[in-house]
């Protein structure tokens, strides 16, 4: 039997990232295990080297990282934690996206933790760095940009065109819109050439939010700066965003550069040229671009010239729409349902009814498919003219060819005969919308109304109250609609009154409709009969005042010279946590001003632009005032007035009262007198108001003196003998 053959000797194991870790050095750190795996770099050559440990334990191994928690599609046991940062937005990413993100949002800025948790990843490509970079919900810009230059930091590593799109993204959803045009700058800096690509991404972010000087800006930096030229679709796209955005001069100089790059237009091209062209009214040169598309590409269609003609309908140029047209007929385009739609409203508007008729009659001799819009836009031009007879007719050729009217001419009729006076015809045509199942609104009913109350038909009024009752309409909103319709004409204030006293009989009444009629009372000056409403409200069970009410009332109580009852309605208001309107304010305001009452009327300027969005820019300024009356020094205060007469604010009598309450608190009535000594050399204040401010101010150094007094008798305990004598007084 041969000898046992000796086992070989076991070959030392080869330790590397893959299995194992491996020897530390300054530039290669300690791996261990796994693609992913945990590193730790050691400290430069010029620090004293650690003490020599032995090879098995050579550092504490840290805790290892395990990615899959991070994949929503890894069935997980159920002690494992659920994924730190998982939301539905997420589930697309991978889980090193997802880490790198649960990361950054935790820590919120940019610390060393962050550092700590990228530095467990082996590598972080250029891939990935887009991919965080591009997840929603977007990272905060401060952090993006870190991220995004450490990953540039990393050893061997270069951005590619992915990454640096992904920034441009990121700031500009951030509104970093000029960091952001930025970029070219940084690619041309780490030696990446800016490309056609980068343009278009930056063009379509500019013009998407309508920044059309960026647009220009970035095109302009791209071509001189880079020498990027665009192809035709991407100066298409910028001559669509300088148009869009009104700069139709910026556009053309761009076409310039188009022909001089040798570039040849499609028609979208100078379909976008013409209707910039449209929009500012330039026809001669709208029709040069129409003659070098037809020399140098094709005819135009129907469809950019109906683009033409919208544009200009819209603007109101009708003479340039009619020039087109007769420009499409020349090229013997067969116009569309939609290009006589356009021109037939747009006459129609401008008050070229007849034209309108002409081209509608021209449209049925074709056997075009009439659209309800059509007929609807005669039927108001007719009745615009005072045409109502014309309008009726066409009503009815619309029913004997097969057609249904729609409530906006009904509307449209309806209005016409009541303005003429023929309110029986109107009524008629109510009926006929109500019996074709039509909805009739506002607009049908108020001038029906109105027709009979000015007619004193309240028998008729009250009939058709009645049959909206029955039809199931709202019928206490239609009637506070007709009296904001019946007073805004002016004039027709006490008739509302009566028919409000008929209709409170008749048991139609509501604080909406008391609130309309005490505004227009106090628009024409009528305060005791809105003082009067007021008063009915309060001692009525159902109905009443509420915000608006006290809104409308405390101006009137100011101007009756009752400023106290004024204040009471405001106190009341805030009682019930109501917010009054700017108009009371300032009403209440002025009122305080009047009878001197400064420091309160200085607290309703700090309540208002407390509580109101945009209050009064003269409330603005007087804090302004009062805060710079701090400096003692008067000729600041006079450069604030001469800032409000420049702006064209008046100087209220609330801006004089702070110039008073705050030399007085902060420096001398000295100071203010100086201020009112200027304002009357230079005229602008009267020698009669001159006198009051003086008496102003005496009177409000009165009460802040014996204010002072009494607090000083206060802290000294003095208080009572005070009380005594004037008892004794």
């Amino acid at each position: 039997m041969p000898p046992a053959t000796p086992a070989p000797a076991a070959t030392p194991r080869k330790y590397y990232f893959f299995y194992g870790h491996r020897k530390p050095s300054q530039n290669r750190p300690v791996v261990r295990g796994g693609f992913f795996s945990n590193r730790k770099t050691l400290p430069p050559s010029s620090a004293p080297a650690p003490a020599p440990a032995p090879a098995p334990a050579l550092a504490p191994a840290p805790v290892p990282v395990d990615f899959r928690d991070w994949d929503p599609d890894y069935p997980s046991s159920a002690a494992a934690a659920p994924p730190p940062s998982l939301a539905a937005t997420d589930r697309r990413l991978s889980p090193l996206a997802r880490y790198i993100l649960d990361s950054l949002r935790r820590h919120r800025c940019w610390c060393p933790p962050i550092i700590s948790d990228l530095r467990k990843l082996r590598r972080v490509p250029p891939d990935l760095v887009a991919e965080v970079l591009r997840a929603r919900p977007l990272l905060d810009p401060a952090i993006s940009t870190r991220f995004f230059h450490w990953a540039g930091s990393q050893k061997g590593f270069r951005h590619t065109f992915a990454s640096y799109n992904a920034l441009a993204y990121a700031l500009n959803a951030a509104r970093l819109f000029r960091v952001a045009d930025q970029i070219p700058e940084l690619m041309d800096s780490q030696g990446k050439a800016p490309s056609e690509k980068q343009l278009e991404i930056l063009v379509r972010l500019h013009a998407d939010a309508g920044r059309g000087l960026r647009v220009f800006h970035i095109y302009q930096k791209m071509r001189g700066k880079f020498g990027v030229k665009p192809r035709i679709f991407l100066y298409n796209r910028i001559l669509d965003a300088l148009i869009r955005t009104g700069h139709l001069d910026l556009a053309l100089s761009v076409y310039d550069d188009v022909r001089a790059d040798g570039l040849k237009e499609e028609a979208i091209t100078f379909t976008i040229l013409a209707k910039g062209l449209c929009r500012a009214a330039r026809i001669d040169q709208l029709l040069e671009i129409l003659d070098r598309m037809r020399q140098e590409l094709c005819r135009p269609d129907v469809f950019a010239y109906t683009a033409m003609v919208k544009v200009l309908a819209l603007e109101g140029n009708l003479d340039g729409c009619l020039r087109v047209w007769e420009e499409m007929k020349k090229d013997r385009v067969e116009a569309d349902v939609m290009a006589y739609k356009t021109l037939v409203s747009g006459l129609c508007k401008a008050g070229k009814v007849e034209k309108a008729r002409e081209l509608f009659r021209e449209m049925k001799r074709k056997g075009f498919l009439i659209d309800q819009a059509v007929y609807g836009s005669l039927v108001d031009g007719y009745v615009t003219e005072g045409k109502v007879g014309d309008g009726c007719q066409l009503l009815k050729e619309m029913v004997v060819d097969g057609y249904r009217a729609d409530l906006g001419i009904y509307n449209s009729l309806i209005e016409g005969l009541c303005g003429i006076g023929r309110v029986d015809k109107a009524y008629k045509l109510f009926r006929m919308a109500v019996q074709e199942g039509l909805v009739p609104g506002f607009e049908s009913v108020t001038p029906l109304l109105a027709s009979y109350a000015d007619g004193n038909e309240m028998d008729q009024y009250f009939q058709l109250v009645d049959q909206l009752g029955k039809l199931g309409f709202p019928v206490m909103d239609h009637l506070s609609n007709f009296f904001t319709f019946f007073v805004e004409k002016g004039g027709r204030e006490f008739k509302g009154l009566e028919v409000f006293e008929a209709l409170k009989g008749k048991g139609f009444c509501s604080v909406e409709i008391y609130n309309i009629l005490i505004a227009c009372l106090h628009k024409i000056k009528e305060r005791k009969r809105a003082l009067s409403l007021f008063e009915e409200m309060k001692n009525s069970r159902d109905f009443s005042p509420d915000s608006c009410t006290y809104s409308h009332i405390i101006p009137c109580l100011v101007e009756e010279g009752d400023v106290r009852e004024a204040c009471s309605c405001f106190n009341s208001m805030k009682e019930m946590s109501w917010m009054p309107s700017v108009a009371a304010y300032c009403s209440l305001v002025e009122g305080l001003c009047r009878i001197g009452e400064i420091n309160a009327a200085l607290t309703l300027v700090k309540d208002c632009l407390g509580n109101v969005t945009s209050g009064p820019m003269e409330f603005k300024y007087t804090l302004t005032v009062l805060n710079t009356c701090r400096s003692k020094n008067p000729e600041k205060v006079i450069e604030i007035l001469d800032e409000m007469m420049e702006e064209g604010y008046p100087l209220e009598d609330i801006v004089y009262c702070a110039i008073i309450h705050g030399f007085c608190k902060y420096a001398s009535s000295g100071e203010a007198r100086k201020v009112f000594a200027v304002m009357r050399d230079r005229k602008i204040l009267s020698e009669a108001n001159f006198i009051v401010y003086e008496e102003l101010l005496n009177e409000h150094l009165k009460k802040i003196t014996a204010g002072l007094v009494i607090s000083g008798l206060k802290f000294f305990g003095l208080e009572s003998k005070l009380k005594l004598t004037s008892n004794e007084d």
